[in-house]
C-alpha cells in the first residue's frame, strides 16, 4: 500500500498546503489609488483594500533582460488592479518522489499565475479604513523558491494585516515579484562584464525604492519599513543588508528571516529587518559560474554566436525558458549546489558577504532570524543512493568543500553516522530511509541553514538588537520532522489552528522593532523573548514545540562543536 505526504517545499507558500484562509467578502467596493505614473483600482472587502500586480518596473524584454530594472512607463486612465500579475519565468522542477513506497509529493512546484517576463509587479494590502493623517509601518514580502521559481501570489498577506488590526497595531503588507534562475540571476564573465548579475536582487532594491517613493499614497510610513523573507526570500533580506557596504539608504530599518536557504558555496575554489532561514553566506565570484553560462549558451543554441549574451537576449522566451529547465534544480542530486544563485559580481555584492560581516560592514538594523529543527530533511531525499561513508564524504567534498579532502574529512568527523544523531533529530532509530540519509540531512541543515545563521548572529548581536527561533513543531512527520519552510504558517497564521504566535512577533516587531508585546488575546504576551546579546556562552531563543501551541526559551548551543568546524572551514577556504 502506498502512503502519500503532501507538503510544499522551499517555496513561499503555506506550509503542508494549508490554503490562506480570507474573510468571506462584504461589500466590496474599489479604491482607487493615484500614483504619479498612472492611477491603479484594488478591492476591499470592508476589512481589508488590495492593490494587486502594479508594475513597479519596465517589463524587462529585449536588451532590459538580465539587466537592472527601469523606472514604469507612465499611462493614462485607470488600471485594474484586483488580480495578480504574472509571475517571473519559473524554472521547471521535480514534483514528486517515490521512497520504497512513500509518495511524497511537492505541490506549489509551479507559480500559481501564469509566467511572463512582464513579471515585475508590486502588491500593496492594507487595512481598509486608516485614519486621516496616520502613517502605518509597512513590511516588505520576499518570496523564497530556491531562486529558481515562486511568485507573491503565494501569499497575499491579508491574514497579517487583519491580524494586526485585531492587536490594533495595524500594518501594510507590500509583496513584489523578481526575476528567478537565469533570469535573473545569469552567472559568467560575459555577465560580469555587461553588470547583468543578480538582476533579481536589483529587482528587489527597485521595489523597495517605489515602496519609499508610494507608500505614503496608500496610508503607509517609508520611515517605518521591516523587510520580511524566508528560504530564498530570507537569504536575499541578508544580501540587502551587506549591499552598499551596509548603508540600507534609508530603505528599511529592520529585518525578518525565516527559514533561509544557502546556495552551496563552497565548490569551484580554484578559480531591521526579519529572516526565516536565512543569513549572510559565503559567496563567491561570479565567474565561477561560467559553466552554467556556457551550458546555457548551448542549450539556446547560441554557442556559434560571437556575442553569446546578446544572442541569449535576443532568442525567443521559449528557447531560453526550455534552455533553463535542462538545467540542475534543488529537488535533484545536485540538490543545494544551486546553479542559479546570487554571486560576488563586484557591483551589487562586492566581495563575500560573510567578509561584510566579519568586516562590520553590513545594515546596523534590529532583525529575527531562525530555523526549522530539521532544515536539510527535504533536500536529502534527493541523494539517497548515498548509503555507506565513503559516499558520504565524497559527495561533500565535491559538493561542498572543492574537493578538499582534509575539508571534507574535518566535516565527515563532525558528522557522524550514527542515525540516532541525525535528521529529523530526537527520532532515534527512526527515519533512516538509508544508512547516511540522516547524516546528510544533519550536515546540510547545518551547513547551509543553521551555521551560517549563528555565525551572523553571533557578530550582529554585538552591535545591534538580534532575537533567534528554533522551529521544532511537526516532528511526527515521517522522513520531514520539522522540514524546511514548515514554519511559515506559524507567521502566516494560516494553520488549521493557527496560534499567531509568530504573526504577532512579526507585528510587533514590524510596530517597534522588537517582537515582544503585550496583548490580552496574545499567546506571545506569556513569554519574553530574550534578546541573543543577553548571553555569549549560551544565547537564548525562542523554541517553537509541540504540542503547538507551546513556545518555550532554549539556547542557542545545540551541535556547537560540529557547527563551529564548519563555521571554521567555510571561512577559511573563502576567507
Amino acid at each position: 500500500m502506498f502512503t502519500t505526504i503532501s507538503l510544499v517545499a522551499a517555496l513561499a507558500m503555506p506550509a503542508f498546503g494549508v490554503p490562506v484562509e480570507h474573510s468571506a467578502p462584504v461589500a466590496r467596493s474599489n479604491p482607487v489609488i493615484s500614483l504619479d505614473y498612472g492611477s491603479f483600482k484594488g478591492t476591499s472587502d470592508g476589512k481589508t483594500a488590495s492593490f494587486l500586480g502594479m508594475p513597479f518596473a519596465q517589463a524587462p524584454f529585449g536588451d532590459l533582460r538580465f539587466a537592472a530594472p527601469q523606472p514604469p512607463v507612465a499611462f493614462s486612465g485607470v488600471r485594474d488592479a484586483t488580480f495578480w500579475g504574472a509571475a517571473c519565468p519559473q524554472q521547471q522542477i521535480l514534483s514528486f518522489i517515490d521512497i520504497d513506497g512513500l509518495n511524497i509529493t511537492i505541490p506549489g512546484t509551479t507559480a500559481l499565475v501564469e509566467n511572463s517576463e512582464d513579471c515585475l509587479f508590486v502588491n500593496v494590502v492594507k487595512p481598509a479604513s486608516i485614519s486621516s493623517g496616520q502613517k502605518l509601518p509597512v513590511v516588505f514580502w520576499i518570496f523564497g523558491g530556491g531562486f529558481e521559481l515562486g511568485d507573491s501570489s503565494g501569499n497575499p498577506g491579508n491574514s497579517v494585516v487583519e491580524r494586526s488590526m485585531s492587536l490594533g497595531e495595524p500594518i501594510i503588507y507590500v509583496s513584489a515579484n523578481y526575476r528567478l534562475n537565469a533570469f535573473g540571476f545569469l552567472p559568467g564573465k560575459e555577465a560580469k562584464a555587461a553588470q547583468a548579475g543578480n538582476a533579481g536582487l536589483k529587482d528587489q532594491r527597485f521595489a523597495l525604492q517605489w515602496v519609499q517613493k508610494y507608500i505614503s499614497n496608500f496610508g503607509g510610513d517609508p520611515t517605518k519599513v521591516t523587510i520580511w523573507g524566508e528560504s530564498a526570500g530570507a537569504i536575499s533580506v541578508a544580501m540587502q543588508m551587506v549591499t552598499n557596504d551596509g548603508d540600507p539608504q534609508g530603505l528599511f530599518r529592520g529585518g525578518f528571516m525565516v527559514l533561509f536557504l544557502i546556495p552551496s558555496y563552497l565548490t569551484n575554489l580554484s578559480n531591521k529587518y526579519l529572516q526565516e532561514s536565512g543569513s549572510p553566506l559565503p559567496l563567491q565570484d561570479i565567474e565561477t559560474g561560467q559553466v552554467y553560462y556556457d551550458q546555457l549558451v548551448a542549450d539556446a543554441g547560441c554557442s556559434g554566436s560571437a556575442d553569446t549574451l546578446a544572442c541569449l537576449r535576443s532568442v525567443p522566451f521559449k528557447t531560453l525558458k526550455n534552455a533553463v529547465d535542462k538545467s540542475a534544480s534543488i529537488f535533484s542530486y545536485q540538490s543545494l549546489e544551486i546553479v542559479w544563485q546570487p554571486r560576488v559580481d563586484g557591483v551589487f555584492l562586492k566581495r563575500n558577504p560573510q567578509t561584510s560581516v566579519a568586516q562590520g560592514l553590513y545594515a546596523k538594523v534590529p532583525f529575527v532570524s531562525g530555523d526549522c529543527d530539521d532544515e536539510g530533511t527535504l533536500f536529502s531525499l534527493f541523494n539517497i543512493n548515498i548509503t555507506t561513508d565513503a559516499q558520504f564524504t565524497t559527495y561533500i567534498r565535491d559538493k561542498y568543500f572543492g574537493g578538499s579532502d582534509d575539508a571534507a574529512a574535518q566535516a565527515a568527523a563532525a558528522y557522524t553516522h550514527d542515525i540516532t544523531t541525525g535528521s529529523p533529530y530526537n527520532t532515534g532509530v527512526l527515519n533512516a530511509v538509508t544508512p547516511q540519509f540522516k547524516r546528510l540531512a544533519a550536515f546540510q541543515g547545518d551547513v547551509v541553514f543553521q551555521a551560517p545563521r549563528r555565525f551572523f548572529m553571533q557578530a550582529a548581536s554585538q552591535t545591534q538588537d538580534t532575537w533567534a527561533f528554533l522551529y521544532a513543531r511537526g516532528k511526527a512527520l515521517p522522513i520531514l520532522g520539522s522540514f524546511h519552510v514548515s514554519d511559515l504558517s506559524e507567521f502566516y497564521g494560516t494553520g488549521l489552528l493557527p496560534s499567531f504566535i509568530g504573526t504577532d512577533a512579526l507585528i510587533n516587531f514590524v510596530n517597534t522593532l522588537n517582537p515582544n508585546g503585550f496583548h490580552v488575546n496574545s499567546l506571545l504576551s506569556l513569554v519574553n523573548w530574550k534578546k541573543y546579546s543577553t548571553s555569549t556562552s549560551a544565547p537564548p531563543m525562542l523554541k517553537f514545540s509541540d504540542p503547538a501551541p507551546l513556545v518555550t526559551m532554549t539556547t542557542d548551543t545545540y551541535r556547537s562543536s560540529a557547527m563551529q568546524t564548519l563555521i571554521g572551514l567555510t571561512r577559511q577556504l573563502i576567507p
